[in-house]
């Protein structure tokens, strides 16, 4: 069964490699900006989950009828921190500006998940959303530190401005949930959604993976 990621996410694509799925990566084109407007006073688990439906759907539509049988997963990430959700950052002043503000912290990870799935012979795609909250505890790195970190690049197109797996890492002290939905994609969300669709995950796995 073939796995359609909506998202250029490397992040993403490293977890479902990881995972024994190998996905066709296709990018999604939505004004992200203008869904968030649209959703002014929604709860911010509704925000990222209406930005992976966004998604998905949109490259679900795209595909027409060469969708039928696949597997389209869009997602979102954005941290929340004083009641105001936090997306990437896009640049080094920005990056330094919000480590100033979140070191010491603990703030709240929230990565969305959208699943469209399109059986055979089905006119119209089955459809799962979720999201993961996973609360993220952010050291004090030196002044020293944040200025490298913002230039290296690694933050600038990660929500939060940070990442878990590589060089963020040093700046993590604890995170309280899943890692896999820090990084970038719940596995166990998309679990849950896959079988909620009447999917099993197995059927996703490249081939060789069961032995």
């Amino acid at each position: 069964m073939r796995l359609i990621l909506a998202s250029r996410s490397p992040s993403r694509l490293g977890i479902l490699k990881a995972a024994g799925v190998d996905p066709e990566v296709r990018p999604a084109d939505v004004d992200e900006r203008a869904i968030e407007a649209g959703l002014a006073g929604a709860a911010p688990g509704e925000v990222v989950e209406a930005l992976a439906r966004a998604k998905a759907r949109a490259v679900a539509e795209s595909l027409g009828a060469a969708a039928e049988g696949a597997v389209v997963v869009g997602g979102d990430s954005m941290l929340l921190l004083d009641g105001k959700l936090l997306g990437k950052p896009h640049t080094e002043e920005e990056t330094v500006r919000r480590w100033r503000e979140q070191a010491g912290r603990r703030a709240t990870l929230l990565t969305g998940q959208h699943v469209s799935y399109l059986p055979a012979g089905a006119t119209r795609p089955l459809e799962a959303s979720t999201h993961a909250a996973t609360d993220v505890h952010f050291a004090s790195p030196s002044e020293a530190d944040i200025a490298a970190y913002a230039a290296s690049g690694e933050p600038l197109e990660c929500a939060g401005a940070f990442t878990l797996e590589a060089l963020g890492g040093w700046f993590i002290d604890r995170i309280e949930g899943d890692p896999s939905a820090v990084i970038g994609l719940s596995l166990p969300a998309l679990r849950a959604s896959l079988y909620e669709l009447g999917v099993d995950a197995s059927a996703l796995w490249r081939p060789g993976t069961a032995g």
